[in-house]
């Protein structure tokens, strides 16, 4: 740790952040419900667009499930810090020593966020993808990996070369259980074995029951990971309670830019594996052998899979996140946000034409991640219809979870469909769906929005045409 103070670098506390306007005395009535539920102010959140037909109005955000916006506290954060930037690890000089404490000191944040165990590791990456790859890099030769069909491509990919059992979507928790229970049985006991599973559905937004999955790993001598990336943003993660071997997760859904992640938990995988990456910061020493080789010795600590120039203000940003969420108080914000989800839950169950997808059904607790299809409607069309003629953001496609998103259609496995990218023109039928997604950020009039979009849609018809450009649903001109 450095022994310089941090005086110079300032930044805005918690408590001088000025109450969301949705809350203000007088503001909004229907906001009284939320009593002091928390809305934390996000960039964007004043931001307008045109409508094609004609004016302006505030950007209703609501893909916080791809990339939710940044919290003006992480961004102040950022900018104070900003003119202290150095390089990290690599410096005498006060700006070098400076960032290499709050690099250090960003670690330890994230740490006692996850409530990782003492002798556990955070390793900074570039997201969960890259969190899920560095572990498939370094699990021990023979690992069987065992993933639900449900997971996002971030979770499903990586194994490439493990032997990898693919299991079938589970339609109760309890069913997941003990599909996992069932495949571990017929495994060598003797052999390494990973579980990978997701924390909350990038689709549904159903939470899994992690902690029995975890024990059914256990037992059968097997370890497990938690994609976070869901439900870091959602909910209090727990490395010790959920008892995981690791969990990853990305800053850009956790309210930070700048595209960093995290990998968490278990040393011994890490430190027994070559590097992930080999150059600087991964190498403790490295000399010349007679033989005119190169003699390296890695890093134990996390480190060893950190080389190059690490992205010290995307780090940073991920800790002044989770320092604001903790402050915020993950109850207060679940409460808000299982207020809007009931909101808009309810909303659409009045639209007969419109299908939520689910794997648990209506009773299973989720997170603000909402996915739907439209009778009569190629989602892209209507995704297109809400952002052109509402101002509102969602995502439509397959979501980066192919296989799972197909279960839920009801489709052919080997069914077209890319990620995003449509084929169907508008009117026709297609494979992908809708997607709304919100969270801390999201006022109530977005959701609202959002609500009344969907039955006038439904009701009405698109007050504009459209066509197909690139693969997507576009107005036309």
């Amino acid at each position: 740790m450095s022994a310089y103070p941090h005086a110079a670098v300032t930044t805005t506390p918690a408590a001088s952040v000025p109450a969301p306007a949705c809350c203000v005395e007088g503001a909004d009535p229907a906001c009284a419900a939320h009593g002091s539920a928390p809305l934390l102010p996000v960039l964007g959140r004043d931001v307008t667009v045109p409508l094609v037909t004609g004016g302006e109005v505030t950007y209703a955000a609501l893909d916080y499930a791809a990339s939710a916006p940044a919290l003006q506290r992480v961004w102040d954060d950022v900018a104070a810090y900003a003119p202290y930037y150095g390089s990290v690890h690599r410096g005498a000089g006060y700006l070098s020593q400076l960032s290499t404490d709050l690099f250090e000191q960003s670690r330890a944040t994230v740490a006692e966020f996850l409530d990782c165990r003492p002798a556990d590791q955070v390793v900074f990456t570039r997201s969960t993808t890259d969190s899920l790859n560095l572990l498939a890099r370094v699990i021990p030769a023979g690992c069987e990996v065992f993933v639900f069909e449900t997971e996002h491509h971030a979770s499903l990919l990586p194994w490439r070369d493990a032997r990898v059992t693919y299991l079938n979507a589970p339609r109760t928790p309890a069913e997941a259980v003990a599909t996992l229970e069932r495949a571990l049985a017929g495994r060598d006991p003797q052999g390494p074995a990973l579980v990978c599973v997701t924390g909350a559905s990038n689709v549904t937004g159903e939470l899994w029951p992690v902690k029995e999955l975890a024990a059914a790993a256990h037992a059968h001598g097997a370890r497990i990971v938690l994609d976070a990336a869901q439900l870091a943003p959602h909910h209090p993660v727990s490395v010790r309670e959920l008892n995981v071997d690791w969990v990853a997760f990305s800053g850009h859904k956790l309210y930070a830019p700048f595209g960093s992640g995290v990998l968490a938990g278990r040393a011994d995988w890490f430190q027994d594996a070559e590097p992930y990456l080999a150059g600087g910061g991964a190498s403790r020493k490295v000399a010349r052998r007679e033989d005119g080789g190169v003699e390296v010795e890695w890093h134990t600590t996390a480190a060893r899979h950190e080389a190059g120039s690490p992205n010290v203000i995307g780090v940073y940003a991920i800790a002044s996140a989770c320092r604001a969420l903790k402050e915020a108080g993950f109850e207060g914000l679940v409460a808000r946000e299982q207020e809007l989800v009931a909101r808009v839950r309810a909303g659409l169950a009045e639209v007969p034409e419109v299908k939520v997808l689910s794997l648990f059904g209506d009773e299973a607790p989720r997170v603000g991640v909402i996915s739907f299809v439209v009778q009569g409607w190629n989602s892209s069309h209507f995704a297109a219809a809400l952002s052109a003629e509402y101002g509102i953001g969602v995502r439509d496609g397959l979501f980066c979870a192919h296989p799972l998103v197909r279960t839920l259609l009801g489709s052919e496995p080997q069914e077209p469909g890319e990620c995003g990218a449509p084929e169907a023109a508008p009117g026709e039928r297609s494979l992908n769906a809708i997607r709304v997604s919100f969270g801390a950020g999201t006022p109530d009039e977005h959701v609202e929005r959002f609500v009344r979009a969907v039955k006038e849609l439904v009701s009405d018809g698109a007050r504009w045409q459209y066509r197909t450009e690139d693969g997507r649903c576009v107005p036309a001109v």
